[in-house]
This record gives C-alpha cells, structure tokens and sequence, in this order.
C-alpha cells in the first residue's frame, strides 16, 4: 500500500483529487491510502501547513508518505509560479510532490467533459471560456447542474466522484495544460509504483 499525504486549499479540491487518484489506483490495481489534509482558506493557509508539515516530517514527528499531492488555485498565475511556491515550502522533499494547479479554478476542470457532464446529470454542459474572475466557475458549475435538474448542494462529493470516473482524461488532458499536466505526473508515479 501507498501512503499519501494531500494538501487542498477547499473541499472540491479534495473531492477531485480524491477520486481522481482512486481512479488510476483502480486502474493501475494498486492499493493507496490518502491521508487529506485539507485546509481551508485558501493558498495561503496551504503553503503554511506545508511548512509545518516539512518540519514535522524532518523531525520525524510524521511518517514519511510515498507522495505530497498539493491543489491550490492558479488563480490566474500560471502554474510554474505556483510550483516555485509549494517546492520553496517543501525544501528537500520536492521529488514526493504532485503538484495539482486548475488554471485558473478547479470548477473549470470539472466541465471540461461535456460528456462526462451529460452522463452525470442527463444533461451536457457548455464548454468552459478562460477567464480569470473570482467565483465564475462555481457559480457557471453550479448553473449547470441545477439547469441539468439536479440539486448542486447534494452529495457534493458525489458529483465530483461520478464526474471524475465518467470523464474521458486523454481528451481533456489536451483542452487545458494545467490538468495534462497533473495527469502525467499521475500516471508516471503510478507507472513506477507498478
């Protein structure tokens, strides 16, 4: 089994990363067991705890995981500047680090499969502009659940999970860099650990 230790800035950080990492465990049949430190508030209360916990793991005061998944927001800032700042809070222990930056939200990641979408919830959704604008993806995915008739406060997680499982990664992997990105970063850890 393979520990891992993931840092989000809110909950539909973790909701994604969450399923997204069982479903290559699921496909690579290999056993992982995440460990969610969730924090909300933001960047900046993650870099934070990411600090804490490198003092914690350099002090064996935390047991080593096989890897650091870390999800924040570009919010506008591509995603090398925001990968400059995880590794500056994580000095010496950047090789376990997945880095997971949605340019420019992680709402956005979640209608880029309009499929996946139409699956989901009986309803497809309008692909996603790039724009950068506080809350525009919450408020464009919740919109389109509740357009889809669905209830978008309700099993939350749920959502996420089922929208994850249905998607179809290559092809989204080549609408947005951020998230091809992430998937490769996946899929080689996981090829390794094969």
């Amino acid at each position: 089994m393979y520990n891992i230790s993931l840092f989000v800035e809110d909950e539909a950080h973790e909701d994604f990363l969450t399923a997204l990492v069982q479903r290559f465990a699921d496909t690579y049949q290999i056993e992982v067991h995440l460990w969610p430190y969730s924090v909300r508030g933001g960047r900046g209360k993650v870099i934070k705890a990411l600090k804490k916990y490198q003092q914690e793991l350099r002090h064996n005061k935390a047991e080593l995981p096989h890897l650091i998944i870390v999800g924040i927001d570009g919010n506008c800032k591509r995603p090398p500047a925001r990968e400059r700042e995880i590794n500056q809070a994580l000095p010496g222990f950047t090789d376990f680090v997945i880095s997971a930056i949605p340019e420019p939200h992680i709402e956005r990641w979640l209608l880029l499969d309009a499929e996946a979408f139409k699956t989901v919830f009986g309803k497809g959704c309008p692909a996603p502009d790039k724009k950068c604008e506080r809350d525009r993806y919450k408020r464009f995915l919740l919109n389109a659940i509740s357009e889809a008739g669905a209830n978008p406060n309700l099993s939350r997680t749920q959502h996420v999970a089922n929208l994850v499982n249905a998607m179809n990664l290559q092809h989204i992997a080549r609408r947005t860099d951020s998230l091809g990105q992430l998937l490769k970063a996946l899929q080689n850890q996981f090829e390794i650990w094969r």
